[in-house]
């Protein structure tokens, strides 16, 4: 399970923490060379983060890498379109219409001919960077769902053009269940009788997290779901949404509350006027952590089998590696199908209070 291999964060610091390799660190730093706890450290960073090269692995005795490079598109001083390839994992410095560029820790700067990288008192780099419209890791993941949803749903409404009793087939079989949860469990019983107004919204959303979760669990590599660009946006179309189609009654009970005395209305309106810009903040970190957090665990254990090798039998480390990992996996199917429902339970949730008919007397 080569995508297994995106990480943790937390529980590899842990690790390292309590590892004897914590001790072995400190020797190599002294050496300037790098442990096996360090390696898999830079290791899990770089599979958390999004990335220019669609790495599949790595053979570090060969020293090659396997994957195939993606597009890369500037906007500096005109258009640059090129290969992620010419960075050479960014050992290589491009050249293009007289701009040099440098691909350092994921991201592209501007540097010199010798591809020189400045930096802050916090060893961040400081050199300006071009407007950046590359193709990278998670807008692939973002296009092979949009893709393979497409594909599915076009064949379920195939189904329903020959009938009301047509049984779906192939994926329409997967699908339309799931259709009728998000129509029966979240959009009515929370929006009610506009629940078809924003049915698309939460189909698209539902079917769309939890595509790029059961992803994010392929060997294909993706985080997407793990981007907290990508949930600030899935967020931002919620928050969207839901304040554009919210009813007057919305607006009046987050201004002027009715009977409310007026001396608390003045103290609860910042309240609820901040209280709109939380919800989506709320969805977009709530994602981005749980997301990040299961694919951390996993990698962490899969970590153990190199971080102990020298304190446990092979075999010993494997199976016990292995058979927890295996147990995370199963969890992490349960988490992506999870994390798609808080998700659209949530938003219909919001939307159905924007859109709520109050009675008055």
């Amino acid at each position: 399970m080569l995508n297994l291999k995106k990480a943790l964060i937390c529980f590899t610091v842990f690790l390292l923490t309590v590892s004897p390799f914590t001790l072995r660190a400190a020797d190599a730093h002294q050496e300037g060379s790098k442990t096996e706890a360090e390696e898999i450290s830079e290791y899990i960073n770089h599979h958390l983060q999004d990335d220019h090269y669609f790495s599949l692995f790595t053979d570090k005795k060969a020293g090659k890498h396997y994957g195939f490079p993606l597009p890369v598109i500037l906007i500096d001083n005109g258009f640059h379109i090129f290969s992620s390839g010419e960075f050479h994992h960014g050992e290589h410095v491009v050249e293009k219409n007289g701009q040099h560029y440098a691909l350092y820790h994921g991201k592209i700067y501007k540097t010199d001919a010798a591809g020189t990288i400045n930096y802050d008192e916090d060893h961040h780099a400081t050199n300006e960077k071009p407007l950046d419209f590359s193709i990278t890791k998670n807008v692939v993941g973002l296009l092979l769902a949009a893709l393979l949803l497409f594909v599915g749903f076009t064949s379920l409404a195939k189904t329903y053009k020959k009938g009301a009793n047509n049984l779906p087939k192939g994926a329409g079989r997967f699908l339309e269940p799931l259709v009728l949860y998000v129509r029966d469990e979240m959009a009515i019983p929370n929006i009610g009788h506009r629940y078809k107004e924003f049915m698309p919204y939460l189909l698209s959303v539902f079917f769309l997290i939890f595509l790029l979760n059961l992803l994010g669990l392929t060997p294909l590599g993706f985080n997407v779901t793990g981007n907290i660009t990508v949930t600030l946006c899935l967020a931002l179309f919620t928050f969207v949404i839901t304040n554009v189609k919210a009813n007057k009654d919305y607006w009046k009970h987050i201004f002027w509350m009715p009977g409310v005395p007026a001396l608390f209305k003045v103290f609860l309106m910042p309240i609820e006027l901040l209280g709109i810009f939380t919800k989506p903040f709320s969805l977009m970190l709530r994602l981005f952590a749980n997301i990040t957090a299961g694919h951390s665990v996993v990698m962490g254990l899969i970590a153990i089998v190199y971080l102990f090798q020298n304190q446990l039998t092979v075999g010993g480390s494997i199976g016990v590696s292995m058979a927890l990992t295996l147990l995370l996996f199963i969890l992490e199917l349960l988490v992506a199908f999870l994390q798609a429902f808080i998700f659209t339970m949530l938003s219909s949730l919001f939307i159905g209070m924007a859109v709520e008919e109050h009675a008055h007397h």
